[in-house]
């Protein structure tokens, strides 16, 4: 198969942007009647998995966007194109929703047993993540995830009914690699915080689409640590670790 870039864009972007849309409005109504905890804040595994999928189609399928022009291509199936890289695409943050369910469990663990040490966990948590913001590997990442020809090139070989199911995963994979610690750091900070989500969304969404995004990077990088030597002191700040004391509004 020959790509060759969209001569219109706009159903392909409009597509894309229709889908996040619809997640965002079922993330914020799931959330609507939670508030941040440790834990999976009472959902079962399969529905926080569940859940952890409809959340990353919201924040991460924006950024899809230019790589998506370019993938669908011109002429018949491009909708098939198009479909198949954002399934695999959220198909591999659906995958890092595994890890996700461990953190948030062992958060939820930790909080009851030891809440002194949970807020030093979760400034650990936000400092690493910090840090991974401003590291080499990050970089890396995110030139590839900045640059559609390069998915493109390695995945126009591809061949067989999930060729482009193929395309998203690999795609994703670099994306979990430049992003994965930004999912990490909102599990401490609230996992079902939609002000953190949206502020997190934004920072993906700018880190490889605009052209200062290695600036966005590093400046969330810089305030997550600085969230994170807080944390100690300020053990609010990581509601995924801390429980907050019960008060009479409160029951």
């Amino acid at each position: 198969m020959t790509i060759r870039p969209a001569t219109s864009a706009i159903p392909v972007v409009a597509g894309l942007f229709a889908a996040a849309a619809v997640a965002w409005l079922v993330v914020a109504v799931q959330a609507g009647g939670m508030d941040s905890a440790p834990g999976t804040m009472g959902l079962g595994a399969a529905a926080f998995l569940g859940l952890w999928a409809v959340m990353m189609a919201a924040m991460m399928l924006p950024a899809l966007a230019p790589l998506g022009a370019l993938y669908a291509g011109e002429g018949a199936g491009r909708g098939v194109r198009t479909g198949g890289l954002a399934a695999g695409y959220v198909l591999t943050w659906a995958l890092f929703g595994g890890l996700a369910l461990a953190v948030s469990v062992a958060a939820g663990d930790l909080a009851d047993r030891n809440e002194s040490a949970a807020a030093w966990v979760g400034a650990a948590l936000l400092v690493g993540a910090g840090a991974y913001q401003l590291s080499p590997l990050k970089d890396r990442c995110l030139a590839v995830c900045r640059s559609p020809l390069h998915v493109l090139m390695r995945t126009g070989a591809y061949r067989g009914p999930l060729r482009h199911v193929r395309a998203g995963l690999y795609h994703g994979a670099y994306c979990v690699g430049c992003c994965w610690s930004l999912m990490i750091a909102l599990i401490a900070l609230g996992v079902m915080d939609i002000r953190w989500m949206v502020v997190f969304a934004l920072v993906i969404t700018l880190e490889k689409l605009w052209r200062y995004g290695r600036h966005v990077a590093v400046a969330a990088g810089i305030g997550l640590i600085v969230l994170g030597l807080l944390a100690p002191s300020h053990p609010g700040i990581v509601p995924g670790l801390h429980r907050a004391p019960v008060t009479m509004e409160s029951m």
